[in-house]
């Protein structure tokens, strides 16, 4: 059996809280492991994972994409004599240094603390007999290629050179909400950002055949399979809008045409999310980027819902929102070239200033109830990268 520890982040501050937070970790978890045959334990601050070496890949694949842990490693554990651990920290040096690592340096945590070396103790001694039992090593306490850290806990446990986590909350512990999510960069990007705190996402994407195509289509789900591997799954809500879109084409000021679109999606995305029992709307805009995206059309897109409307990416620039797409692994597929429906029918010149109370005259003038009705009821669901152990429903 191999064996993983990971380290709790921010939750490890929830006090009272703490306990439910580590128990949504947990249930995440097991879900991500389900079929591995993998074994979950926890010590206070410390989760442990137990796999068949078979299950190492997918175990570690499971903890690339798992919020709410600050670091994980695969740990060497022994009891808690100074012999056994100085003989695990010699192994582990050895195993880093036969694939070319030559600097070091020990870190020590002592929870136990009747063990009779202190932190530093521990850090001094396991730093000598490695220097002895390896020739061509060094001590590099500032910039080292292999950070050896010993924990004494109810076992003793060593590991080198520990991965980062994602951090942020454990899914699902900030309630539910509904990504209005297109083919693009920013979308999928705020999608993850808000599973990083710890909310649980769905999704609406809203597609205009024959004006868009299939492909841009199978691009959304793509999407929501990239993003639905942090968050647990991701039910992506596929609404069709072509009738609402030549409908407002044909009725309103060319010029108004793309934010009494983004009003609709608006209206059209609340009303799922009440379905679903969303708690809010999150979109991927990001302040004066586009022409729908100034702060007073910012004001009309939403004039006329009830729900909070969450914006995580409002004030980063287009290059932050690149860098995080590419982290994530949705960059290469959002730029495939296959346009969605608000590309396809932007006008020329847009309202850039829109004044609300215009926005809402022009769009009730639009009558659109029962096209968006319509559009509901022929509305279709992909269920993306749900864990073998996570409700679809």
């Amino acid at each position: 059996m191999t064996s993983y520890l990971l380290k709790p982040g921010e939750l490890t501050l929830k006090g009272g809280n703490r306990e439910g937070f580590e128990h949504v970790l947990r249930r995440n978890l097991k879900a991500l492991l389900g079929g591995t045959g993998a074994r979950i334990e926890m010590t206070k601050g410390r989760f442990f994972i137990r796999c068949p070496e078979d299950a190492e890949t997918k175990t570690e694949d499971c903890l690339r994409h798992l919020f709410g842990i600050a670091g994980w490693a695969k740990v060497r554990t022994c009891s808690k004599t100074a012999d056994d651990i100085f003989n695990l920290c010699i192994e582990e040096a050895r195993y880093f240094f036969n694939r070319g690592l030559r600097t070091f340096k020990v870190n020590a945590r002592r929870t136990d603390k009747s063990f009779p070396l202190n932190s530093a103790g521990i850090c001094g001694n396991a730093g000598e007999v490695i220097l002895a039992a390896l020739p061509g090593i060094r001590v590099d306490v500032h910039k080292p290629e292999l950070v050896i850290t010993v924990e004494i806990r109810e076992k003793a446990y060593v590991y080198g050179n520990g991965e980062k986590g994602l951090r942020g909350l454990p899914v699902g512990t900030a309630g539910k909400g509904l990504c209005l999510l297109s083919g693009g960069i920013d979308s999928p990007a705020a999608l993850y950002m808000m599973c990083s705190r710890g909310m649980h996402l769905e999704a609406a994407y809203f597609h205009a055949w024959p004006y868009t195509s299939n492909e841009a289509r199978q691009k959304a789900v793509r999407l929501a399979e990239i993003t639905g591997s942090y968050g647990m799954g991701v039910r992506l809500h596929i609404i069709p809008v072509t009738k609402i879109q030549m409908h407002i084409k044909e009725r309103a000021p060319a010029e108004w045409t793309t934010v009494l679109l983004r009003m609709a999606m608006m209206e059209a995305a609340e009303n799922i999310a009440f379905m679903r029992r969303a708690k809010c709307l999150i979109t991927g805009e990001s302040l004066s980027q586009v022409a729908s995206q100034t702060i007073e059309n910012i004001t009309c897109t939403q004039s006329r819902i009830k729900l909070p409307v969450l914006r995580p990416l409002i004030g980063m620039d287009k290059e932050e929102i690149i860098r995080l797409a590419k982290k994530i692994g949705t960059y290469e597929t959002s730029i495939l070239p296959y346009q969605d429906c608000c590309a396809l029918f932007s006008p020329a010149h847009p309202v850039l200033r829109g004044d609300p109370r215009e926005a809402r005259r022009l769009y009730e003038e639009l009558e659109l109830k029962p096209l968006l009705e319509e559009a509901l009821k022929e509305m279709a669901v992909e269920k993306c990268a749900f864990p073998p152990g996570v409700c679809k429903d």
